[in-house]
Order: structure tokens, then C-alpha cells, then sequence
């Protein structure tokens, strides 16, 4: 039996975004016939798997049938968390490959870190199973587009999960956008604050027993583990992470193309460093990127990972400017459109239900909690039994993911970057193209 108070929550939400759900406890019905269950896997569940993992097991018929984690020290805690929300025991695995072995089941959730999520992505679509995989969805380009060629080959549901693309005022934002309620949409800039502190000079060690290092780099080459990069600290190293751009700027980058209605740009520059501190993090604490596209669009990205002060009030956010005025979208559920007279004047005003479902902290690595999570997941569950369409379908999530990492390959290169208008691919710089892919350790090597 479902947890009573946390499902009538999930009806609220579901209803707010307009997704249809009986108010008891019964399964969904489709052609008359009672919907089948979803058994789903879980692979990572420190943070934001933990919450995924409650989530998914709170759905109507969907039960989470495996825990998937290289840490045993998390088990425990994600074990006892479920109960409530499922009465059957989830299977407890180490191996993704032994967990997608199993013939019964039906989906993957995959919020291990970056250097994994498109190639458990494809194994998974390989295997049979459909595939909710947090952002990014890649590591690099070229794992981006081998997982939309695996979701096509193998007919597979894959979502990527940038929530916002599931809340209700959001969506409603967009939709005024594209109505044209500023006008031609032309600039968007989106911005993340925090005050991350520094990791040190980390030792080389043997790792701890709780962790089976060698399945925790799985694809990736080995490297000796050193003791300040697990369990949060690889974001920031460019082996495994993908630097803030991606862990925060993917969420933000996203709503800019939906609302600006771009796809591949045309240009890229961007600029940053390491300011903060000094020392074994190697990816930018402060960072812009500045994307360009055609019919005279722009946008642009501002991380700050160790300065806090907020813009416009909020720690994360996009403003949309257009001809007829401006759209300010924080970080959570509401939105304001100002004219573009001299001293602007709030001609709309959308806010949230709640103060809670008002401000969601993006600075939680555990997301931005169930109220927020619940439309997204049950968007996929809907989409593998009834064809519901993807509010984020991995082709569109490739895309914006890859706007950041070619800001990261402009960053890196410390040059401009002309693409191809038509798939994405950098013009004329080879050593900008190495960084399109990566190196695999021998036997874990992506074939579609």
C-alpha cells in the first residue's frame, strides 16, 4: 500500500500540471484493460537517486525491484526510506550489468555520476529497458549522440531528467513565450550562485572496502582513487564530471532553447578559470558561456560556484529579454513579464501555489523534492504505457546538454567555436574535436 499523505500529495501536483490520475489508490486502466506494472532499477542512490527512488516507488504500479550502488554504505538508508512508499524489498546490486540480466524488468533510473549515464543509458536500451537518466545525459557529444541512435534502434522510452520541463508554471511560461508575449524572444541569459568550498589536495590511496572502485569508473580509464574524490567531489574533475555547466547549467541552458525555440548554434566562445580556491579542482568555479545562433539569437551562462550573491533575488534563474519587454523564470515554480518601458512595469505575474512549491532550493544536491519530481516521473511511466509524449525526449535533451559542453570544449581550447548549424560538429578545429569524445577502458568501449 502507497504511503497516504505523500500520494495525496503527488495527485495535487499531478493535477496542477494537468496529468490525469483516479484520486484512490486503484492502477491506471488503457483500453479497458488494468495497466501493468513498471518494475524499474535505480543505479546510484546517494542523493539524487535517494530521492528518485522514493518518487518512482510512490508512482501508481510502478515498483522499484532493484537498488543499484558501487557504496554500500547507502543501501541502508535508501532500504529504509522506501518501506513506506513499497511493501516488496528491492533487490540490492552492485553490477548494472547483473541488474539489466533480468528479463522482468522494465526500466532503468540512472543517476550515478556523469561518466556513466550514457553508457548505461545504451546498455540499458540495449538490454530491452526503457531509461529515465538524469542530466547530462553524456559525458561528451559523441555518448550523446550514440544514446538518441540506441533510443531509436533499439524503440526505447528514454527521458532525460530536467524536471522543470514538468512544472506546471514553467510550462506555462514557455507557452507565453511562444504566444509572443514579449515579442521576438532574442537574448536569454540564466546564471547559478553557490559557496562551494574548497576540496584540497587530495592523497593517493588504496579505496575505502565500502567501494568497489574499479565498477565505480566502469567505463571510464582507470585512474588511482585519492581521497577527496568520492562521493561528490568528481563533478569537478574532467575524467569523470562535467564541471558546473553541466551539473547545474544543463537545467537553465534547457529552458533558454525551449523558450528561444533554437537548436544547434552557431557559434560559442567562453571564459572562466579555477578563481576561488587552489586546488585539485580543475574545472571553472567561475564561468561564462556565450552561445550564438541564427536569425540574430543569443544566450548566455554565468556559474558561480563560490560566490553567492543572487541576481534578481534569486541563487539561479533566466531572464528572456524580446522586443515587447522582458520574462524573469527563477529557480522555481513562477514567473513575471515586464514591458520594456524606461522603468519596466510587471504586466503578469505567475506565482506558485505554495511558498514551499515556490521556491525550491537549487543548491540541494538532492533536487527539488517529490512535489517538483512526481510530474516528470510519472510523464515517463505514462509515455511506456500509453505513449504519453516525453516532456524531455532524449533527442532534445542531447541537444541542450551539448550547448554546455561545447561551451566547456570553448572554455578548454580558449577559443571560439564555429559549428555546424546541422548536427552541432565544431568547424575546422581538431583539437577542439577530441574533445567530442573520450577514451574508454578496454571492454567497456560504446557500440551501438
Amino acid at each position: 500500500m502507497k504511503n497516504t499523505i505523500s500520494r495525496r500529495k503527488f495527485i495535487q501536483v499531478n493535477s496542477i500540471a494537468g496529468v490525469s490520475l483516479a484520486a484512490s489508490p486503484v492502477p491506471f486502466f488503457t483500453n479497458g484493460m488494468p495497466s501493468k506494472k513498471i518494475t524499474v532499477a535505480v543505479m546510484g542512490i546517494r542523493g539524487r537517486g535517494n530521492a528518485l527512488a522514493k518518487v518512482f516507488a510512490n508512482q501508481p504500479d510502478c515498483e522499484v525491484a532493484y537498488l543499484c550502488e558501487v557504496d554500500e554504505r547507502y543501501y541502508e538508508k535508501t532500504l529504509k526510506e522506501l518501506a513506506p512508499f513499497q511493501k516488496k524489498k528491492p533487490k540490492l546490486e552492485k553490477d548494472i550489468r547483473k541488474v539489466l540480466a533480468d528479463k522482468s524488468l522494465d526500466a532503468i533510473v540512472i543517476a550515478a555520476p556523469d561518466h556513466w549515464h550514457a553508457p548505461a543509458a545504451i546498455m540499458a536500451c540495449q538490454a530491452g529497458k526503457h531509461v529515465y537518466v538524469e542530466k547530462p545525459c553524456s559525458h561528451n557529444p559523441r555518448e550523446g549522440e550514440l544514446l538518441v541512435q540506441a533510443a531509436r534502434k533499439y524503440n526505447k522510452v528514454v527521458q532525460m531528467g530536467n524536471q522543470r520541463r514538468s512544472w506546471p508554471n514553467v510550462r506555462a511560461c514557455i507557452k507565453d513565450l511562444h504566444a509572443g508575449i514579449i515579442g521576438n524572444v532574442y537574448y536569454a541569459t540564466a546564471w547559478y550562485t553557490n559557496t562551494r568550498e574548497s576540496i584540497g589536495y587530495g592523497k593517493t590511496t588504496t579505496a575505502p572496502d565500502y567501494l568497489d572502485f574499479d565498477l565505480w569508473q566502469g567505463p571510464a580509464p582507470r585512474r588511482p582513487y585519492q581521497d577527496n574524490l568520492h562521493p561528490y567531489n568528481w563533478h569537478w574533475f574532467w575524467h569523470w564530471g562535467t564541471g558546473e555547466a553541466l551539473n547545474n547549467g544543463t537545467h537553465f541552458v534547457d529552458l533558454m532553447r525551449w523558450g528561444m525555440q533554437v537548436d544547434y548554434p552557431k557559434r560559442v566562445v567562453s571564459m572562466g578559470g579555477r578563481y576561488h580556491y587552489q586546488d585539485d579542482w580543475q574545472t571553472p568555479d567561475t564561468q561564462t558561456i556565450n552561445i550564438e545562433f541564427e536569425a540574430n539569437k543569443s544566450m548566455s551562462w554565468e556559474s558561480r560556484s563560490c560566490n553567492s550573491l543572487p541576481k534578481h533575488g534569486f541563487t539561479a534563474g533566466i531572464v528572456f529579454h524580446g522586443d515587447g519587454g522582458s520574462v524573469l523564470l527563477g529557480s522555481g515554480n513562477a514567473y513575471t513579464v515586464y514591458d520594456n518601458d524606461r522603468q519596466p512595469k510587471i504586466i503578469k505575474e505567475v506565482t506558485a501555489e505554495s511558498k514551499t512549491a515556490d521556491q525550491p532550493n537549487q543548491r540541494n544536491t538532492l533536487g527539488p523534492g517529490a512535489w517538483f519530481d512526481a510530474p516528470h516521473a510519472n510523464n515517463f511511466l505514462q509515455a511506456i504505457r500509453e505513449g504519453e509524449t516525453l516532456r524531455s525526449e532524449i533527442e532534445g535533451g542531447h541537444k541542450s546538454t551539448l550547448l554546455c559542453q561545447l561551451g566547456n570544449i570553448a572554455y578548454r581550447t580558449g577559443r571560439s567555436l564555429n559549428i555546424d548549424q546541422r548536427n552541432g560538429h565544431i568547424i575546422g578545429d581538431m583539437e577542439a574535436m577530441k574533445l567530442w569524445t573520450r577514451e574508454y577502458e578496454p571492454g567497456w568501449e560504446i557500440v551501438v
